[in-house]
């Protein structure tokens, strides 16, 4: 099948009319095969897609957008790769869609770091498509959602966000700042903080599934 992302399937093991679906993003750097070693783990009533960034880093790993250092090695993303990638995993969402028994209702972002950022940039951008997002290790970052995300009718969206205390990449103040701003627009969110650097911890997985199983 040949989808606009390079992408993973674990299919679901219970076959409804239309299933869920699970769209797993990974971080910079990293691949798609990565988030989707969890796919065993997950519920099975579930499509478990997992997809490759764009952006070819070379041996085996991608990004959703560049980061780049200045002279003064202050980072900064590029935030025009990022959009188009935040509208490339829209567009990817309905493929899916077009070519999988998926329910258009019920599409859940797993994003890890810069997948988490890119996760919660398209939902907020497009919450008509996206009904939970899972963040873990990422953060909100405004200046890549669509002009006007604001005015967007949030009713439907839940997201679940995570962050781990010593995380050295994203730090955990960044990730504070989200739960706030996504609650002053109405949001339903729950927000989790475990005693780790730049991961996913067993309990933290653990919090994420049952979340999921409660909505």
């Amino acid at each position: 099948m040949n989808l606009s992302l390079q992408h993973l399937v674990r299919e679901p093991k219970i076959k409804l009319d239309k299933n869920p679906l699970l769209l797993l993003l990974h971080g910079y750097g990293s691949n798609e095969a990565d988030l989707f070693s969890f796919a065993s783990e997950l519920p099975e009533h579930y499509y478990v897609i997992a997809a490759r960034a764009p952006y070819d880093l070379q041996y085996g790993s991608y990004a959703w957008y560049a980061i780049n250092f200045d002279a003064d090695e202050n980072k900064f993303s590029d935030h025009e790769q990022a959009k188009v990638s935040r509208d490339l995993i829209i567009h990817f969402i309905d493929e899916l869609i077009a070519n999988f028994p998926i329910d258009p209702k019920n599409v859940t972002l797993v994003g890890f770091s810069q997948g988490s950022i890119l996760s919660y940039a398209a939902a907020l951008s497009y919450p008509e498509k996206i009904q939970k997002v899972v963040a873990m290790s990422g953060y909100l970052n405004t200046d890549i959602m669509l002009d006007g995300y604001e005015k967007n009718d949030f009713s439907n969206l839940k997201i679940f966000a995570s962050h781990g205390t010593s995380d050295q990449v994203i730090p955990v103040d960044w990730a504070r700042k989200s739960p706030p701003a996504l609650e002053k627009m109405g949001i339903n969110t729950t927000y989790k903080e475990y005693p780790i650097g730049h991961g996913v911890s067993p309990q933290n997985f653990y919090d994420f599934k049952n979340w999921l199983s409660e909505q």
